[in-house]
């Protein structure tokens, strides 16, 4: 029988996978780590490496979290919570060990998470990612307030354990884009031109 502490580091190993790292070097020759925001999420991906990279980029980040939801029902274990390989993800994707412990700002790995516990919930998000992006062009806002959104659907849900789950995703998402939230207030944040 696969224990716990096997899926806990298997989710966390998967997280760890650098997509844009391996993309950007694999197919472009470049290491996105030394051009634009040097992020390796998706929208760096976006900006250094062009559309249908970046796509690619955030599809994989985006099924990191949901193939880590997914590890307890493959591995034929019922006595841990799906959310909780999830967040290993996350956290695999924000501290890769394969990337020096610098990744991504966990946005699109925690929407995968949703993507595989709560697929209502990522349309929402979704939607709300895309409508803010919209009207703003900012991805870091629209990021953000689809993580607020994702807070109140759990609370209006009332599943425990997932408001418990989005509340520690959101913190991260919100957190790692503290200097996204400086340069929104002055003015500074680049805005997308694909949009």
């Amino acid at each position: 029988m696969v224990t716990n502490g096997i899926i806990i580091v298997l989710a966390y190993l998967l997280g760890s996978i650098p997509s844009g790292l391996i993309i950007g070097k694999v197919f472009h020759g470049v290491d996105i780590r030394e051009h634009g925001s040097g992020n390796l999420g998706g929208t760096n991906s976006f900006r250094v490496l062009g559309k249908k990279a970046g796509l690619v980029v955030t599809i994989a980040d985006i099924l990191k979290g949901t193939i880590a939801v997914l590890l307890p029902l493959f591995l034929g274990t019922e006595d841990m919570h799906r959310l909780i390989p999830g967040v290993f993800a996350v956290i695999g994707h924000m501290y890769p060990i394969f990337a020096g412990f610098k990744g991504g700002k966990a946005v699109a790995t925690s929407g995968g998470v949703l993507l595989g516990y709560a697929f209502p919930m990522f349309i929402i998000m979704l939607i709300v990612f895309f409508a803010c992006l919209y009207f703003t062009k900012y991805v870091s806002l629209s990021s953000m307030l689809a993580a607020i959104v994702a807070v109140i659907y759990s609370l209006i849900v009332w599943d425990p354990p997932l408001i418990i789950v989005v509340l520690i995703m959101s913190t991260f998402v919100i957190y790692r884009h503290r200097a996204n939230i400086k340069r929104i207030i002055n003015k500074t944040e680049p805005k997308v031109k694909w949009l």
